[in-house]
């Protein structure tokens, strides 16, 4: 119980500063991804203020043998960089380009805008359902997950 109730916590805490930063208005994000026209660099500032306590919260990971609500860290198994993450990040780009929506920003959206955010919800949905049915597809495991043990060096000590 206290794992959902943390995760609804953390989820209204980000949706609502997605929503109060403008990271939810599509035009805002088109603005500012738009280098060639009327560019807003307001989203900027939000991306960089989210990078400070990101960068204090991974530091504290390191030094953690297990987040505070879950049995083990979820991390993915290689940091390398392949086709299949460069295209993909291709596709999100043009997507959030086009569509001024990308998914954390589209689920907030709903409870803001939900005429302008469903399509894209629906969309999004139907792509990961697409994903899941393709060959491959949710073929990377990650650590600690159901499919591989962690590595003896991150197993937690005690």
């Amino acid at each position: 119980m206290m794992k959902i109730a943390l995760a609804l916590i953390s989820g209204a805490l980000f949706g609502a500063g997605l929503a109060l930063s403008g990271m939810a208005d599509p035009m805002r994000v088109r603005a500012f991804l738009d280098l060639l026209g009327p560019w807003d660099p307001t989203l900027a500032f939000v991306m960089g203020g989210a990078m400070i306590p990101m960068a204090i919260a991974w530091a504290v990971r390191k030094r953690l043998e297990r987040p505070f609500a879950g049995a083990a860290f979820n991390l993915p198994e290689t940091r390398g960089l392949d086709w299949k993450l460069a295209s993909g990040a291709v596709l999100f780009g043009i997507g959030w380009g086009l569509g001024g929506l990308c998914p954390g920003p589209a689920i907030a959206s709903l409870a803001l805008r939900p005429i302008h955010a469903a399509p894209f919800v629906l969309a999004m949905l139907a792509g990961m359902a697409l994903h899941r049915l393709l060959p491959g597809g949710m073929a990377s495991p990650i650590r600690n997950g159901a499919s591989h043990p962690p590595p003896a060096s991150e197993t937690p000590r005690g």
